[in-house]
Formats: structure tokens, sequence, C-alpha cells
């Protein structure tokens, strides 16, 4: 069965706040099962650092070994919670027990919601620290002075960003580059490679690439048979199918053929 599409506007900013706020409040108070109460059965979600994309039946192991619980672990809220119409924005930084000591990450998620739910989530991070070392952390604050930019300020990229890709679709052009979306954005090329790169932890055309399979995704869902995926891809934006198909089994885990044939079975049950 096709999700129907997310609400969006002021007037869902309401119930969008609501929400992401009582979400916010179940990690800070480590409530493992509000967290999972507020998640849509259908819920979809993406951790791009680790090129995963997540339903209900596996967010309770995946939420309960990301929530700090540990001596030394933490999570601390670094903006504000930002909302828009079905859109809320989170900033992020979690220090969690790794193989050989604390791990530090800087992350951000993307939730939408419906009905008062969470049908959606982007996780970006981006690691920041290992082996309880400050040096990584302390080298990254050179480059943000260099580039004018402060913590609050990387978080209105972000957003802004996201907003563009949501309502513009500029992934749908096979020619999109870095220096378009930055002057597109409002900002510099430099300012938006370091966006990219060193907060949201991932390269210019992974992320389009991901917003490109997101849009075929949705178009899948909705397509009639025969499907023919290839046309869907370049329609997507992909100008090239052994990017596509490579781009599609690393967030799927499924081939394109598998992944269609799946749906087929969903819908005929």
């Amino acid at each position: 069965m096709a999700l129907l599409p997310l609400p969006d506007g002021p007037e869902q900013t309401p119930e969008t706040a609501a929400t992401v706020l009582r979400y916010h409040l179940c990690w800070k108070h480590r409530d493992l099962d509000g967290v999972m109460a507020l998640y849509h059965p259908d819920i979809q979600y993406n951790d791009f650092f680790q090129n995963r994309v997540l339903h209900l039946d596996e967010l309770r192991a995946y939420v309960a070994a990301s929530m700090p619980r540990e001596a030394g672990e933490d999570i601390v809220h670094s903006d504000r919670i930002r909302v828009d119409g079905c859109t809320a924005f989170i900033q992020y930084d979690v220090t969690l027990s790794g193989g050989e000591g604390l791990v530090a990450f800087k992350a951000s998620e993307a939730i939408s919601v419906r009905d008062g739910l969470i049908w959606r989530v982007n996780e970006y991070a981006s690691l920041i620290r290992e082996h309880a070392s400050h040096d990584t952390q302390a080298s990254l604050r050179p480059a943000v002075s260099r580039l004018g930019l402060s913590p609050r300020q990387l978080s209105f990229m972000a957003e802004d960003l996201e907003q563009y890709f949501q309502r513009r679709q500029p992934y749908l052009d096979p020619e999109l580059d870095l220096q378009q979306v930055a002057r597109e954005c409002g900002y510099s090329r430099n300012q938006m490679s370091y966006l990219l790169n060193q907060v949201l932890g991932q390269s210019f055309y992974r992320y389009v690439n991901q917003a490109r399979l997101q849009h075929l995704l949705a178009q899948l869902e909705l397509a009639e048979p025969p499907v023919r995926i290839d046309d869907l891809a370049f329609a997507a934006g992909f100008n090239s199918l052994s990017a596509f198909y490579k781009c599609f089994r690393q967030h799927t885990g499924l081939s394109p053929k598998a992944y269609v044939k799946q749906i087929s079975l969903r819908t005929r049950t």
C-alpha cells in the first residue's frame, strides 16, 4: 500500500512541533518506550552515516544502541528545534562508547510528521572525535572560523539546503553541481562544501544521489506495472545506470527488480 503524501504548510507546524518536542524529551530522558511510541508503523528511518534504511521492526534495537546510558555517554542538543510545516530539524552532539573508548558524533535529523506520529527521519552524522581525544574537535574550529560560520549559522544552512531540495527538487537536473546549489541557497561554494562534508558527513554527489533515490522510491510506490525502472532512474536525475544501481543497492539492500517485486507482493496482500 502506497503512503499518502505528507501534509505540509503553516497549518501543520504546531502539530509537528508538539510531536517532535515529545520525541526530543523522550531522548533526553532516555525513554526508549516513549521514543518507539512516536514512530508510525510505516516509518522509514534513513541513517546516512551508516548507509542504512530502517523500518519499525529494526528500530528498537537501533535506538537502544544509540541512546546514551553508560558513564561518559551523553547527548546534547546544540540548537533549538526548527519547524516548518510537516518537517522539523534537530541538531545534537552525541558521545557513545566505541570499541576502544568514547566516540563523539555531530548529528542532525530532519523529521517528518503526520497525524501526530513520525513517518520519516533523515539522520546525518559525522565523526568528530575518537578515543576521548580533543584534537579532532579542536581542529574543526579554525575551519569554521575561517569560513565565517557559527554553529547556529550551520544549522540555518542545513535547513536551507533541506528546504531547497524538498521544494525545488534540483536533483532532477542530471547536470546539477555544487556551485549551483550554493548559489541558489545563498552561500559560497566553500561554505556549502564544508556543511556537506564536515557537518552532514557526505560528499555533494552522495547527498544528491540520495535525494534522487528517495524521489524514485516514492515514484515506484505509485507506478503502475509494468515498471520501467531505468526510465524512472533517468527521470529522477541519475545520469548513469551504474551509479543508480550502486546507490539503490546500498540504501535498500536489494536490486531494483527485487524491490519492485516486493512492492507488487505487498500491494496484493
